[in-house]
């Protein structure tokens, strides 16, 4: 651990305080955009905060993976987007941002709110080809409007099937609860796909979990698989700190038992999203945002080195 690295000593708000973007294979990058919530905002203010709640993180190895990914990751910063243009213009823009990068290294990105995912596998599939999906969410994100709206941070989902994006046999919703129509809460299923709800998962943790990271492994298999983690997968108790709070869900440590147990899928790249710092309470969301992403970057790096 370097002098003045510690997390009370903020000398530069990058994520584990690792240099900025250079040649780096794995980079770290904001996206600070949350014009499309349909219910509390402030989402565009998480990417700091998860990067604030990492420095905690920046003085050791994973305790699971035994790996640090200080040293192959670099801080790109913040996407520079529009704040006041329609949603289709700022998706152009994370698109071709998020292209560039994702051109010479292993991405991570820290939003925003959901909506934000659509334009990323966009830049993924341009890439690698059809893509697998993980999606950790309390909310299915497959409706096919938002109250008369065409797009926003719950209907990418069904947006990313509809354009090939993703293969819906190889997508894979967890933590799922919210009230909602059967037609977009199933739609997943309806499509081939695999639905584990937070109910399904109640009392399940560490062995009680392996079945169900057996299925999804054999699902996937080596497929170029994108993550999506959004943070409201996680019981309010866990994650206060978010735009739409659901209560029931996961726990940090069923989540964090997934990623680890994933994470030899053949991962191409992970966004953490809706984190909205107004509403946390002593740090818990952004806390448990940093320590989700550092243990997926933890887990991918572990493959490159071991």
């Amino acid at each position: 651990m370097g002098l003045g690295q510690f997390s009370y000593a903020n000398n530069s708000n990058r994520f584990l305080a690792v240099p900025e973007l250079a040649a780096q294979p794995f980079v770290v990058v904001g996206v600070p955009f949350d014009g499309a919530v349909t219910h509390r905002p402030g989402a565009r203010f998480g990417p700091q905060e998860i990067r604030r709640a990492s420095l905690m993180l920046c003085d050791g190895s994973h305790p699971f993976f035994g790996v640090s990914p200080i040293g192959h990751l670099g801080d790109a910063l913040d996407m520079r987007l529009p704040n006041a243009s329609p949603l289709a213009d700022v998706r152009q823009q994370i698109q071709a941002q998020a292209a560039a990068l994702m051109a010479g290294h292993h991405c991570v990105f820290l939003g925003g709110d959901h909506s934000v995912t659509l334009p990323l596998l966009r830049s993924a599939r341009a890439q690698h080809g059809e893509l697998a999906l993980v999606h950790f969410d309390a909310h299915c994100d497959t409706w096919t409007d938002h109250f008369g709206e065409p797009s926003g941070h719950g209907t990418w989902a069904y947006e990313a099937m509809a354009e090939g994006l993703v293969s819906p046999q190889h997508t894979v919703q967890i933590g799922l609860r919210s009230s909602g129509e059967r037609a977009a809460r199933e739609y997943v299923q309806d499509q081939g796909g695999l639905i584990f709800t937070a109910r399904q998962l109640r009392g399940l943790d560490g062995a009680g979990l392996q079945p169900v990271i057996a299925q999804i492994r054999t699902r996937l298999g080596q497929r170029p698989c994108y993550l999506t983690l959004d943070i409201d997968c996680l019981d309010p108790a866990f994650a206060p700190g978010t735009g739409t709070p659901e209560p029931g869900g996961l726990s940090s440590s069923q989540v964090l038992t997934l990623l680890e147990e994933l994470a030899p899928l053949n991962m191409i790249g992970m966004d953490c999203v809706e984190v909205a710092p107004a509403y946390d309470h002593a740090e818990l969301t952004s806390s448990a945002a940093a320590t989700l992403v550092w243990t997926y970057l933890c887990g991918q790096v572990a493959k490159v080195l071991l």
